[in-house]
């Protein structure tokens, strides 16, 4: 089984519109942002990112500021929501994670996981924040 590459994920110090180089960070997720930019709603910022989470690994626990929608382009793995069931996750599959959610992405195949993900966040706190 491949896994997730979410973001969720994330702890990231974002800026402007041009997309900075990826991000790795231990555990190996790589997250890359696309493109940052104000919502419609005041005070918050829309930011999409492309992230890959490496075979056998993990994001982390986390929360963010705001709701996390993905959309998995390759392979597979387990969107993990404290106090819901692991959730299998394949290509062409969608999720949303509600803002202040504690969740995580594991993927425990042999083959990377590749996803978008697009945050609706409040542009005065970090993307995510690891769980209390």
């Amino acid at each position: 089984m491949r896994s997730l590459s979410l973001v969720c994920l994330l702890g990231l110090a974002l800026g402007g519109c041009a997309a900075p180089p990826p991000s790795p960070s231990a555990g190996g997720i790589v997250r890359t942002q696309v493109h940052r930019a104000a919502s419609s709603v005041p005070g918050l910022d829309a930011v999409v990112m492309r992230v890959e989470l490496a075979a056998g690994a993990r994001a982390g626990r986390h929360t963010h500021p705001g709701d996390e929608i993905g959309y998995v382009l390759e392979g597979e793995g387990q969107l993990l929501v404290d106090g819901a069931a692991p959730r299998l996750l394949r290509a062409g599959d969608a999720f949303v994670v509600p803002a202040g959610v504690v969740h995580d992405a594991h993927n425990p195949g042999g083959a990377a996981m590749r996803l978008v993900g697009v945050f609706v966040v409040d542009k005065t706190k970090p993307l995510a924040a690891p769980a209390q």
